[in-house]
């Protein structure tokens, strides 16, 4: 089948399924393909502790926020409290993450991972970091800053702000 060329905002032309085709489709189809070897990695190592992709999550956006509230991690999670309760539970209780009372505020939960949830997420992060690394030096020296700016525009518009202030606060000692 010939490709057509194809403007953001436009459409190709259905295929023979009726679902369009053209480069449009084919960077959405990589993005799911990239996503799924991007995980996997850390999905095998995960799969050993009986854990999901949640956790990671949990304990990625934890170790990057030490001292974090459970209401900031659920803003940026975004599921829902009973979600993060039952994943929370598991790492806490099988010591990933430790919780602390606020000193301010006594209500306030804060989390912060152990020496064994540190170690979890640098195995689970290695992975990715390097195949991320290999990605963009195979891509040229511009490719960091248009991988930076096609993600960032993938994220709702609102959500930009914030997501660009999670992300460039000052790395930890690994990053």
């Amino acid at each position: 089948m010939e490709k057509t060329a194809v403007k953001a905002g436009e459409h190709a032309p259905a295929g023979a399924a009726g679902i369009e085709t053209g480069p449009l489709t084919e960077a959405i189809e990589l993005l799911f393909f990239a996503y799924r070897d991007f995980i996997s990695d850390p999905d095998e190592l995960l799969a050993k502790y009986d854990f999901g992709r949640a956790h990671h999550r949990v304990v990625h956006f934890v170790g990057r926020n030490p001292g974090i509230t459970v209401a900031e991690l659920l803003n940026i999670l975004r599921i829902t409290k009973q979600s993060l309760a039952r994943v929370l539970k598991q790492l806490i209780e099988r010591g990933f993450i430790e919780q602390q009372t606020g000193k301010q505020d006594r209500r306030q939960r804060l989390l912060y991972l152990t020496p064994l949830g540190l170690d979890l997420e640098e195995r689970l992060a290695a992975p990715q970091r390097a195949r991320v690394a290999a990605a963009l030096d195979q891509a040229g020296p511009d490719a960091e800053a248009a991988w930076r700016k096609v993600l960032l525009a993938l994220v709702n518009e609102e959500d930009r702000t914030e997501v660009e202030r999670l992300i460039t606060k000052t790395p930890g000692p690994r990053d």
